[in-house]
């Protein structure tokens, strides 16, 4: 174990008892998946340009997303921060993940993904802990569907955006 895996903090989701489970299959394999969560977040979720992050345990990152809501006149600027927990080449991704209203509202959450090979593929199970509601997690449950979409359509076709 490195000094700085030594030092990692993990966020107290105790208070915060809301979570969900999102998973898709993909056919590509898991080390492709693996970039795409680590060193490719402007290829397919964050506004290209926007990614400060260096795939390393105990480090931060920022990026951000844009998106119009359905009451939206135009597409809104979503900051996530968050820092890496635990990295697992082609097999496993945690960070903690946090983002204003309407997201985890301002709290410190956890996601984990973790990969498996499946049919040719990989099979993905993601896990997003330690919502300070009902009605954040309710949001996200409703997002990660179709954010692995985007992601098994922008993998399979990145030149697509």
């Amino acid at each position: 174990m490195n000094a700085s895996t030594a030092a990692i903090r993990i966020p107290d989701l105790s208070a915060r008892p809301f979570n969900l489970v999102a998973e898709h299959t993909f056919a590509v394999q898991p080390a492709a998946l693996y970039q795409a969560w680590t060193a490719g977040f402007d290829k397919w979720f964050a506004v290209p340009g926007s990614v400060i992050m260096t795939s390393q345990v105990n480090t931060a990152f920022f990026f951000e997303t844009e998106f119009k809501g359905e009451s939206d006149a135009a597409a809104k600027r979503h900051p996530h921060y968050g820092r890496f927990l635990r990295l697992i080449p082609n097999s496993l991704v945690e960070m903690t993940w946090m983002t204003g209203t309407p997201g985890t509202d301002g709290f410190e959450t956890v996601v984990t993904v973790k990969l498996a090979p499946a049919s040719g593929g990989t099979h993905l199970h993601l896990t997003h802990a330690g919502f300070p509601s009902a009605a954040a997690r309710d949001r996200h449950s409703k997002a990660w569907p179709s954010v692995l979409t985007h992601l098994a359509e922008r993998i399979t076709n990145p030149n697509a955006r």
